[in-house]
């Protein structure tokens, strides 16, 4: 299934607040930090494709 941008927006920031905590291991932190790039590239690519839906829709 599909996660939302939404959905994936609300997972980065959770990550970035356990991040800034400071409070998880550092082995544990990479690996969050990890993860938060790869949802940064995820909702990066899906605002480029919702851009690109409108810029065609208005040259409609």
């Amino acid at each position: 299934m599909t996660r939302t941008y939404e959905e994936n927006l609300k997972e980065l920031k959770e990550l970035i607040r356990i991040l800034e905590s400071g409070a998880v291991p550092l082995e544990e932190m990479l690996t969050h930090y990890e993860h938060g790039m790869e949802l940064i590239n995820t909702c990066e690519k899906m605002l480029e494709s919702a851009e690109l839906k409108i810029v065609l829709l208005q040259e409609s």
